[in-house]
This record gives C-alpha cells, structure tokens and sequence, in this order.
C-alpha cells in the first residue's frame, strides 16, 4: 500500500499524530469498512503500536471520527442558528458550512451497524436535523419550499439526497463541491433553479 503524500511520515506532535491516525481512518474505512488497524497505521505511516497509543482499539478509533464529525455538525448548526430572513440562505448557508467535512458522515453512517450503532449516529446528527427541520418549517411558512413533506420527513429526505452524492461522486461525472450540493438541495427542497443558483453564488462569492 502506498501512503498518501500527504500523510507520508515528518516529525509530527501528539495532537497533530491523533489527527493523522484519524484522517488515514476516514479514507481506509470509506474504501473498505472491515480494513484492520494495520492497514490504518499503514496508510497514516506509522508504526501499529502508535495508533494504541491514541487509541485503544478500533472501537476507540471510530469513536474518535464520530467525535469530529459531532463538533463539525455542532459548528454548522450553530451558523444555521444566525437569524436570516430567507429561508433559501439559511439552507444554502447550511449546506456549505457542513460540505467540506461531509464525508465523514457518509462514513459514520457506513460503519453504524458494524461499530457505532445506529443510536450514536442519530446522537451525532440530530443537531443538523434539528437545524434544517427548522429552516424548512420556516420556509414553508414562507412558501419558499415546497409543502408536501413535512419539515421533519423532508429533512431526512434531503440529508439522505446528500449522503447519496457523496457516495456516487467517485463514480459519475459531477463536480463534487458545497456551491452544487448547496444549489441542488434547494431545488430538492423546491426552489427554482434561478433563485437557487443565485442564492449560492451569492454566499460563495462573500464568504
């Protein structure tokens, strides 16, 4: 197995090893869900016995991504929560604060059954479902999404529209990025593609 550049071996701090051990998780895991602490250790570039120093065993390792994944969905939630008038930018504004560590959820949900159980990964998610539930209620009230679905059944829907992308952009030809989940959620949600589209760019372009 060959060790990613950037996770090839230099002098590195306690917290910075931890962080190396658990980004070389993230990748291994999301390749093959029954992959072995050797190969972790392998891929992060360090000897086994380092990954026992973090970590007391595999059980300890997955609890160590849940974790991360919990703060980055605590952080996006927490922005979600800043008042805004439009609906269609809160959501928006949801999506991009949440992307760049998505594909640690698709991970979690991945090992649920093998390691988690499904009740930590609800405990980990249920702040953004709580957060997107609420600027869908808010949104329809407004009528910028559609009513059909309830808040809460249509923010499961759309978090599992995203967990969907993820999985199938290694495989089909989509730029995978936070501007086209974000554009494309809210057309799920019901925005017109003008609006949508205008709404991202917006966001994209100021922050």
């Amino acid at each position: 197995m060959t060790t990613p550049t950037h996770l090839r071996t230099r002098p590195y701090t306690a917290p910075r090893t931890r962080a190396r051990i658990l980004e070389a998780a993230r990748l291994e895991l999301g390749r093959d869900p029954d992959c072995t602490l050797a190969d972790i250790a392998e891929a992060a570039g360090v000897a086994r016995r380092s990954v026992y120093v973090h970590f007391t065993g595999r059980a300890a390792l997955v609890e160590g991504l849940a974790a991360d994944a919990a703060e980055a969905v605590r952080l996006a939630s927490e922005a979600s929560r800043t008042p805004s008038p439009d609906p269609a930018t809160a959501l928006a504004c949801f999506v991009l604060t949440l992307w760049p560590a998505a594909d640690r959820y698709l991970v979690l949900v991945n090992l649920a059954r093998q390691d988690l159980g499904a009740h930590r990964v609800t405990e980990v998610l249920t702040p953004a479902r709580t957060a997107v539930a609420g600027i869908l209620a808010q949104g329809q009230r407004q009528g910028v999404f559609h009513t059909t679905v309830p808040p809460g059944p249509l923010s499961r829907a759309l978090e599992a529209y995203l967990l969907s992308l993820l999985e199938t952009s290694d495989s089909t030809p989509w730029t995978n990025d936070g501007p086209t989940a974000a554009t494309t959620t809210l057309i799920a949600a019901g925005v017109d593609n003008a609006r949508a589209t205008a709404t991202v760019h917006h966001l994209h372009t100021t922050t």
